[in-house]
């Protein structure tokens, strides 16, 4: 598990800086990989929730203290949209 848990962050770190003119930071990197740990036992392929994870985290403002699993709970929307876009559901 520990593999596919290094090889996930190692996809975050080139989606999160693949993104275009936002930069990714030490913020975004933990909050994505802890998002990852979060749903390792969704049943969802480790592409498809690093997908999920990295849009989420995408859609946080800079200025978010939470979680993407507690900012989810309040965000439905992007929630959904982000499940849509990772091909989740």
């Amino acid at each position: 598990m520990k593999a596919k848990l290094k090889t996930g962050l190692f996809c975050v770190l080139v989606s999160l800086l693949a993104c275009g003119p936002a930069l990714a930071d030490s913020d975004d990197v933990k909050w994505v990989a802890q998002c990852l740990k979060d749903n390792k036992d969704e049943g969802a392929k480790l592409e498809v929730v690093t997908k999920y994870c990295t849009c989420m985290n995408n859609k946080m403002g800079a200025d978010e203290t939470r979680t993407i699993t507690v900012w989810e709970k309040a965000n439905p929307q992007a929630r959904k949209a982000c499940e849509k876009e990772a091909g989740w559901k």
